[in-house]
């Protein structure tokens, strides 16, 4: 059993695309069922190798960057499809209400988003927006409590976000996505966040 304590709150974990290309992402999915059963979770996926060759079709091809924000979601839907595969007792969603449909039912959630609800939202088509900001998006979206985003690079927690984002830590757009935002905001190292959650499982 794990000493997190229990809350209505909505919590919002962005696990980094990179995290798949080692056992971290594993070591990270499970981590969220040990530590966070019975707590109204919802994974946003990064688009990981699928969004690279988003980027690399880009740069051959010359598409606009409407087509490519497309892509790239289809990125993220791809590795929910993976993490889906990885912990089958997960539920998919891909609106604000289906998310909302399955924290009711105590899921947790992975959120596989939706191209029509974000173009109707007006997120912008740009490279400056990835799922980190996206995923600030939905935090504020559904009135979420925390937000964190899980990196597989090292974080220097004195940094600022505005430093973090100088640093392509997270995305060029966050901050604007997190101003005056009610959530908390974290940003850590995922071997770090582990680690820390282990810690409070007795």
């Amino acid at each position: 059993m794990s000493n997190l304590t229990a809350t209505d709150g909505i919590i919002i974990i962005k696990l980094g695309g990179s995290l798949s290309r080692s056992d971290t992402l594993v070591n990270c999915l499970n981590a969220v069922e040990k530590n966070y059963q019975g707590r109204a979770v919802v994974i946003v996926p990064g688009g990981g190798a699928f969004a690279d060759q988003v980027r690399l079709a880009q740069q051959q091809w010359q598409f606009d960057d409407t087509t490519a924000h497309h892509m790239a979601l289809l990125a993220m839907q791809q590795m929910a499809l993976m993490f889906k595969g990885l912990k089958p007792d997960f539920a998919i969603a891909d609106t604000v209400l289906a998310i909302q449909d399955q924290l009711d039912r105590k899921k947790t959630v992975i959120w596989s988003p939706d191209i029509i609800e974000l173009d109707n939202a007006g997120i912008e088509a740009s490279w400056d927006i990835t799922s980190d900001s996206l995923a600030a998006w939905l935090a504020k979206t559904v009135l979420a409590t925390e937000l964190i985003l899980i990196k597989s690079a090292a974080i220097d927690a004195e940094l600022s976000l505005h430093q973090l984002a100088e640093q392509n830590i997270v995305d060029k757009a966050f901050c604007d996505f997190v101003t005056q935002a009610a959530f908390k905001t974290q940003v850590i190292n995922a071997q770090s966040w582990v680690d820390s959650l282990a810690m409070l499982v007795t």
